[in-house]
């Protein structure tokens, strides 16, 4: 298959996706995190969260504030968020490290309780919806969704749980962040 036209080569002489060659940040997180599988209660929420903070803004925005928010959410404890009380909310929007919104804040302590209430956990819970295999990789970025019927069932799934915040666009661009799909271009070096 030939390399996508949309490919960037970066200073290194390694051809990625061209988000993923536009700052250090970017280069870090493309090659190292985004698309591999993520699996665990803790860290699949810690991903929950941070892409609805994520909505409406640029993702390096949150990923330069990444290291605050896991201060400013006990490292994405379940447990601990979950037992967040007014005091934290306060605190939290006070937090000049994080994105200081409070529909974002209230949403991420009603998720985590939502996700403690999942009998299967929560990182069982978003991994059943998984795309099935065999879907062509994007040969160019135009190729790559931004939801799928998968994230549509999970978003609509994840509300009737409880959640907050999260739609069909913010489940989609987990389910790529978490390794659910593989939207890295074809011939980029992250493609599994």
């Amino acid at each position: 298959m030939t390399a996508s036209p949309d490919l960037v080569v970066g200073d290194d002489g390694l051809a990625r996706c061209p988000w993923g060659a536009s700052t250090p940040d970017y280069a870090r997180y493309h090659d190292e995190e985004w698309g591999r599988p993520v699996h665990g209660d803790d860290r699949l929420f810690e991903r929950l969260t941070l892409e609805a903070f994520q909505s409406g803004l640029s993702w390096i925005t949150i990923l330069r504030k990444r290291e605050n928010f896991r201060t400013a959410f006990a490292g994405f404890s379940l447990e601990a968020v979950a037992a967040f009380g007014p005091a934290d909310e306060a605190r939290l929007m006070a937090d000049a490290g994080i994105v200081r919104n409070r529909a974002k804040i209230a949403a991420a302590l009603q998720n985590a309780r939502a996700a403690l209430a999942l009998n299967e956990g929560l990182s069982a819970y978003l991994w059943s919806f998984q795309a099935a295999p065999g879907r062509p990789a994007p040969q160019v970025l135009a190729d790559i969704r931004a939801v799928s019927p998968e994230s549509t069932a999970m978003a609509k799934a994840l509300k009737k749980r409880g959640f907050a915040f999260v739609g069909p666009t913010t489940a989609y661009a987990l389910m790529q962040a978490v390794g659910m799909v593989d939207d890295h271009l074809v011939g980029c070096l992250a493609r599994s």
